[in-house]
């Protein structure tokens, strides 16, 4: 079965994680059906300071505003079978845990818990107070699946991009992506590109 899914990109630190999670994704098209965008607007200046251009202007993927409830991951009936939130904010996360559907992207997670399918939010924060923690928690309860941007370093990675691909490795694992990356207890030093 081929995957459709919604990638939210709020305005967290955090936008490298983004850009190659579309771009890993643009890779495997073969393994998709849709995949779909929304970006906030705090993202977009997000991803303007911390990588210094625009591309995300140029996402190969169709992108929706956050009030276009046209979206067809807007309903159930979209069949949209993962949400990927990377990074999320802690203010997008807390609304997601108090069930507040005011935008698109709060939207989508109601409908992608609902109808029991994954969600998975990549918490951009450090530390976490108790608020967030609280809400980590409830959204998980919910069927959520918290994935912190939190690189791993057991792979050697040489360069920010290595470091950034080791958690959107994890993400796309996570969202059943068949992807070549370096694995634990294995000899290859095979990594994500």
């Amino acid at each position: 079965m081929k995957h459709r899914i919604v990638v939210a990109v709020t305005g967290a630190s955090g936008s490298i994680y983004a850009r190659q999670l579309l771009n890993k994704l643009a890779a495997c098209k073969e393994q998709l059906d849709e995949v779909a965008v929304v970006l906030t607007e705090n993202a977009k200046t997000v991803w303007q300071t911390e990588l210094n251009n625009t591309e995300y202007q140029d996402i190969p993927f169709k992108c929706y505003t956050q009030q276009d409830f046209h979206a067809p991951f807007a309903s159930g009936s979209g069949r949209f079978n993962t949400m990927i939130i990377i990074p999320c904010s802690m203010g997008t996360l807390g609304r997601i845990a108090t069930g507040i559907s005011n935008d698109l992207i709060t939207r989508a997670t109601d409908v992608i818990l609902k109808e029991r399918r994954r969600l998975i939010c990549v918490v951009r924060e450090t530390p976490y107070n108790l608020m967030h923690i609280k809400n980590m928690e409830t959204v998980t309860l919910a069927g959520g699946i918290i994935c912190p941007a939190t690189p791993s370093f057991y792979s050697l990675p040489a360069t920010i991009e290595e470091v950034a691909a080791t958690v959107v490795d994890r993400v796309l694992d996570l969202a059943g992506i068949d992807i070549q990356t370096y694995r634990w207890g294995t000899d290859s030093k095979s990594k994500g590109e």
